[in-house]
């Protein structure tokens, strides 16, 4: 993929939430307090997570890793599946966590070896989902008390749903332009 498709991809990936909150505040902000528990979402970022990583592992090619590959792939398989039956607190905030590490990692691949400085908008962002990530992998709660603090009024909606917006189409000049 190139850098520039993704800086498109990723900007109305992260435009189009601040456009909804700017809308409907109130119904976002809801949406936003429901997410840390929601088992449907859970389930769909850990299943995606867990495809996403025995992918990368495939894709792997370190022979010291070749012999152990399979019984690997089938190990965390085993481990997503069973997140999702024995671990439900939290558990979309545990998928967004490796989405979001996961995602990191894709992008600093993809924008690696691209010349202009602007890159580092996009690695700085991945970054962050790297911080983020992990950070939410340890304490899942902190999740749900920042999007308390975020949605406890519209004005607060409102503000955080500009900045995201405002990045977004940061992301898609950036992709349309420079990249």
């Amino acid at each position: 993929m190139k850098l520039a498709t993704l800086s498109v991809l990723l900007g109305l990936g992260i435009s189009i939430p601040g456009v909804y909150g700017l809308m409907k505040p109130a119904e976002f902000g809801a949406a936003m307090r429901r997410f840390p528990r929601s088992l449907p979402w859970g389930y769909a970022l850990m299943v995606l997570a867990t495809a996403w990583f025995v992918w990368n592992l495939k894709q792997e090619n370190i022979a010291d890793f070749a012999p152990l590959k399979p019984p690997m792939m089938i190990g965390f398989a085993a481990l997503g599946i069973s997140a999702c039956v024995f671990l439900r607190d939290f558990l979309a905030v545990r998928g967004l966590a490796i989405v979001m590490l996961l995602l990191a990692q894709f992008v600093l691949d993809v924008q690696r070896w691209h010349e202009s400085g602007w890159k580092n908008v996009i690695a700085l962002l991945a970054y962050l989902w790297v911080v983020a990530g992990m950070w939410f992998t340890i304490s899942p709660w902190r999740m749900r008390d920042i999007i308390n603090w975020k949605t406890a009024t519209e004005q607060r909606v409102r503000i955080s749903s500009a900045a995201r917006l405002a990045l977004g189409i940061l992301l898609v000049v950036l992709g349309l332009t420079v990249f």
